[in-house]
């Protein structure tokens, strides 16, 4: 699963309207939903924000490699 499908399923799992994260982190929600729909790059300074805003850690979205 890519990150802003992750990041979709939080949403949608925890009843998180994405208009109001849209509304945390300063983005239209236009432009905040085209990136959920993978229509738009998720950079990994938007990513943060929505971590920020949302209260998680970056790795509830990102897996981490554990090779050594």
């Amino acid at each position: 699963m890519r990150v802003y499908q992750k990041v979709r399923a939080y949403l949608n799992d925890n009843g998180i309207e994405p208009q109001s994260v849209a509304e945390k982190i300063g983005m239209s929600n236009s432009t905040f939903n085209t990136i959920l729909e993978g229509e738009a790059t998720l950079y990994a300074d938007d990513l943060r924000e929505i971590c920020y805003a949302l209260n998680v850690s970056p790795e509830e979205f990102i897996e981490v490699s554990k090779e050594n």
